[in-house]
Parts: structure tokens; sequence; C-alpha cells
């Protein structure tokens, strides 16, 4: 993934023989100078070296690459460890400056799902197709459902804290489809001091200058926290494939780079729920004209909106990979029926709720 946006990876592993290593643990020792460099734990992975050098050996060869070879050096001599080191550096600085003919990657074509469409015609059917917008709550429903899940979720979010649990709540959906009535319903039964609300808005030039998934990263949660994204890491393969900001081949190796992180959160432990509220396409029409009619509502409104609006087949379309391709069982996506904004408060909460039952247990 960094090789791809560009980064000069070096991975260099010294090495050093075991007689070696026990002879410059000693060295190290009988200096004043040095000794306390070498702590119990030094000698006891000594005693472990031939494990050590066998899962090193392993690890090494299965993260060899060509975008991102090791580089094995022999450190037993410190002259030629530090320059062999520095030659092995300069040279892929320089090779990375090498002024070279712009070379673009052949775009792969996407998986076909099973059962999926993958078009983004708005002739074809899609996912989106299948969400039923007719379900309802009235106000007397909504109501007991709203306590009986807000309360669920403060104790689950208490009991999570008591056991380091952390989860990820992503939130995407329509312009005017309601995320933020929903984040606000979900953080009313939550202590503020256990969950951050992370807004997603254009890159910064400093995260511009990181790989796209970066400043996700630095955002995940510390143990027994929930992080709140209003929008994600999804819009490499939504805004940014639909405006053009990010080239085909991009945004289709994304689908597994994100697969990719995902799973890696779901591994570590952390309850993962990734919800995209969906509306008519005559529901948003309503919506946007009741905020330009109402005054407090009116800053919601913009240009964006009605431009983004105007794309809404391609935006169809690339909801529907979306979900095709990073809906997994470590992940999955929840499409939430969002014509009435009671039903998709509760459905979002009910999820939320069973999400992290699940982690707990």
């Amino acid at each position: 993934m960094l090789a791809d946006d560009g980064a000069v990876i070096v991975k260099l592993w010294f090495h050093l023989a075991k007689d070696a290593q026990r002879k410059r643990l000693k060295k190290l020792e009988k200096n004043p100078q040095t000794s306390s460099r070498v702590q119990p734990t030094d000698w006891k992975h000594f005693e472990l070296y031939d494990k050590f050098r066998k899962i090193s050996e392993r690890a090494i060869r299965r993260t060899d690459a060509g975008h991102a070879p090791w580089h094995l050096v022999e450190a037993e001599d410190r002259r030629y460890r530090e320059l062999t080191a520095g030659r092995i550096v300069l040279a892929a600085l320089q090779k990375s400056l090498e002024p070279v003919a712009p070379k673009k990657p052949a775009a792969q074509p996407l998986a076909k799902p099973v059962r999926r469409s993958r078009s983004t015609s708005a002739e074809n059917t899609t996912i989106l197709d299948h969400v039923d917008l007719t379900l309802k709550l009235n106000d007397k429903e909504y109501k007991e459902q709203l306590e009986k899940y807000q309360g669920k979720l403060t104790k689950l979010v208490w009991a999570a804290w008591q056991k380091k649990v952390s989860s990820v709540a992503l939130f995407e959906g329509w312009d005017a489809a309601g995320k933020g009535s929903a984040i606000r319903r979900v953080t009313e039964a939550m202590d503020p001091r256990l969950y951050r609300i992370i807004p997603i808005a254009a890159p910064t030039d400093e995260e511009r200058a990181q790989h796209y998934l970066w400043r996700f990263w630095r955002h995940m949660p510390r143990a027994g926290v929930t992080a709140i994204f209003d929008r994600s890491w999804y819009g490499r393969v939504l805004v940014e494939r639909v405006e053009g900001f990010a080239q085909p081949e991009e945004w289709q190796r994304s689908f597994l780079e994100i697969n990719d992180f995902e799973e890696q959160l779901a591994r570590h432990g952390i309850a993962l729920s990734k919800f995209w509220i969906h509306i008519s396409k005559e529901e948003q029409l309503r919506r946007f004209k009741l905020r330009e009619t109402v005054s407090f509502k009116r800053y919601k409104i913009t240009e964006e909106d009605w431009r983004n609006r105007a794309k809404w087949d391609a935006y169809k379309g690339a909801i529907n990979d979306m979900v095709a391709h990073t809906s997994s069982e470590f992940s999955p996506w929840t499409i939430v029926s969002g014509n009435d904004r009671k039903y998709a408060r509760v459905q979002i909460l009910h999820t939320l709720c069973d999400h992290l039952e699940k982690a707990l247990d």
C-alpha cells in the first residue's frame, strides 16, 4: 500500500551469530558506560536464540517483496555494518529521485460479486434497490424502543470499558440522510468520557502527504473507548472515485486495502459497525427543500449538495460496489432504511447493541 503511493521503503535486518551476540553482551556488561544497556531480558532472549532465528527467517521470507525487499546485513563488524546500511539507504533514495516516464498500471477489473450487480447504470438493480424504505415507527413505538436500546447501550458501553473492549462505528449515507441526528441518539446513551466523534472532511496537506488510511489509523480508540466516524475511509471508493480524485487503479486496489485494515481491527478485538443510511431520491429532494426554507437549517444545504445529487446514479453504482466488496464476516455493512428517521435511529441503536454484545462475549 505504501509503495503504491510512492513511499520509499528500506528494510534492514542486522544479523549477528549466536557466539558473536554472547561476546557483545559480555563486552557491554564489563564496560561501566554500557553495562546498563544489558538487561535480564537480553540474556533471556539469548537463551532463545535458535527459536528467534527460526521465526525471524520465516518472517523475512513471508515479507520479502519486490516493492519492499529485505536487506540482510552482517552486523559483527561495526564499520562494515554502518557503511553497508548507509549505502543501501542512499541507493534507495537516489533510485526514488531518478526521473522516470509516467507509467500507469493497468486498471484491474473488480471481481464480480456473487448475486450482486456491479453496474453503475441506474437501469440495473443494485443492493440499494432491495432496501425497504416503507419501514416506519409511530411515536409510541419510537419512544419505547429508543428508551430500550439507549438504556441497553449505556450498560454495554460501561461493560466494554471495564473489559477494555474498544468499538468503532462509522456512518456513511446520502446527503441529508440523517447521519448527524443518528449519531446524537447514540451519544445520548454514552458517557462523554467513553467516546470520541471524528468528523471527516477533505484531507489536509499533511494528510495528503501520507497514505490515505493514515488519517484514520491515528484515530483508532484506546482500550474500552468508542470512536465514531462521521464519514470514513470509504470516501476513497465513493467521493474520490466519483469525483475523479482517485485514479481507477487507486480506488480499485482500495477494496483489498480496506478489507485488510478492517480485518486487523477485528482480530484486535475491536467491535466494528458500519452503517449506510439509505433514503430515496424523492425523500432527499424533500429534505433539501426543507433546509432551504427553514432558517436554522439553511446552513446545512450548499451548492455541493445539489451538485452531488446530480450524480446520484454514479454514486449509487459506487455504493453497490463498496458494499459488495467490503461487507465481510468480520465487518458487515448495515444498510439502514432511512426514509423514516425514527426507524433509522432505532435500527442503528439495535445493531450497535448486538455488535457490542457479541464482542463482549
